[in-house]
């Protein structure tokens, strides 16, 4: 059996905390952000926990965890 590849796109995307939750950064903080309210790009600065729905996904793309 061939070693198993990291997706590295993947990997440069979601960090690993302390307890072994997968982090990652929110979505729409590129562009178009004078319409934005100033709170709410304060909190798509935060990292969030990935959704329970798409851990077994990034499970699969990240095999050295």
């Amino acid at each position: 059996m061939p070693k198993l590849k990291t997706h590295r796109g993947l990997a440069k995307r979601i960090k690993i905390s302390g307890s072994g939750k997968y982090l990652r950064k929110k979505a729409g903080k590129s562009h178009l952000l004078s319409g934005k309210s100033r709170k709410r790009k304060r909190n798509l600065k935060k990292t969030t926990v990935v959704d329970a729905t798409n851990i077994r996904a990034v499970k699969k793309l990240l095999p050295y965890l």
